[in-house]
Parts: C-alpha cells; sequence; structure tokens
C-alpha cells in the first residue's frame, strides 16, 4: 500500500487556499488603509481643542499653530496644513475659514492622493454659540473624493459638533 496524497487531494487544497486568499488580501489592504487613516480624528481633534482654548482665553481665532500650541503631527502618510492667515483674527463675523486640512501622500484603496479631509472654522450662531463653542467647526471631505475617502474615517464628519 502507498502511502501519501493524491493528485485530487492536493489540487482541492490549493483551490481552497486559492479562495481563502482571494477573500482575504482585498480585507488586508482595506484595513491597512482605515489604519494608516485613522491619523486623522486624532490630530483633527487636538486642533479643534486647542483653538477653542484660544478662543476661551483671547476671544480671537488664530491660524498659527505655533500660538495654540498644536504641533504638527509628523506622518509618514499625511502632511497637516493650515489655512487661516498667522496673525489673529476677530471672531465676530467670522465666515467659513479652511482652518486644518490633511491630504494624504500615498493613494489609500480608492481614495486618491491629495488634500481629502479638510476643518473650517467659523462664527457660530448665536443659539449654538449660548449652548457652548464660539466657534462652529465644518468637517468635510474634499467632494470630488467623498464617496472614496469617507469610509477610511467614518467619524471625520462628527468633529467639533
Amino acid at each position: 500500500m502507498k502511502k501519501g496524497f493524491t493528485l485530487i487531494e492536493l489540487m482541492v487544497v490549493v483551490v481552497i487556499i486559492g479562495i481563502l486568499a482571494a477573500v482575504a488580501v482585498p480585507k488586508l489592504f482595506g484595513m491597512i488603509a482605515k489604519s494608516k487613516a485613522s491619523e486623522i480624528g486624532p490630530a483633527a481633534g487636538t486642533y479643534v481643542k486647542l483653538q477653542d482654548a484660544f478662543v476661551a482665553e483671547r476671544g480671537t481665532v488664530v491660524g498659527n499653530w505655533n500660538m495654540i500650541g498644536y504641533n504638527m503631527p509628523t506622518s509618514q502618510n499625511f502632511e497637516f496644513v493650515g489655512a487661516i492667515s498667522s496673525e489673529t483674527t476677530a471672531l465676530q463675523g467670522l465666515a467659513k475659514t479652511e482652518g486644518w486640512a490633511a491630504s494624504n501622500k500615498a493613494k489609500l484603496n480608492d481614495c486618491p492622493t491629495g488634500k481629502n479631509w479638510i476643518l473650517s472654522v467659523q462664527e457660530a450662531p448665536a443659539a449654538d454659540a449660548a449652548k457652548g463653542s464660539p466657534i462652529k467647526y465644518t468637517a468635510e471631505y474634499n467632494n470630488a473624493n467623498s464617496a472614496n475617502c469617507s469610509p477610511l474615517t467614518p467619524n471625520f464628519a462628527s468633529i467639533g459638533s
């Protein structure tokens, strides 16, 4: 009697491994992209907290991150930028202005490179200011890429609200 595996048994094992690989590899790359994008929420949240503290203390908004104590996170995956001028800006009548943004340096799944996460600041309506912060933050995805980038950071849209 010969010992060993038949050709059919080996082929069945190869097919099963192929099916597992076809399912697991895309999931793996999706999880890698989500883990890279997980830097965005904490970086934006820190900016919101520090900007709120600065506004509470001084009554003005500032774009110079050093003035509010925000240290731009160092990242291999993203570049974080601020767009408000480096001087303080009066809060009264502040129109919607980009205050913080994140640009991914490499494509993450279907989310192309570029400025895809934007956090804008503006004076909060009087009713909202009475309840809390005098600043209203608006977290947005780059409109052209929102369908591709929003699944990576589903909680980004609720930052500052």
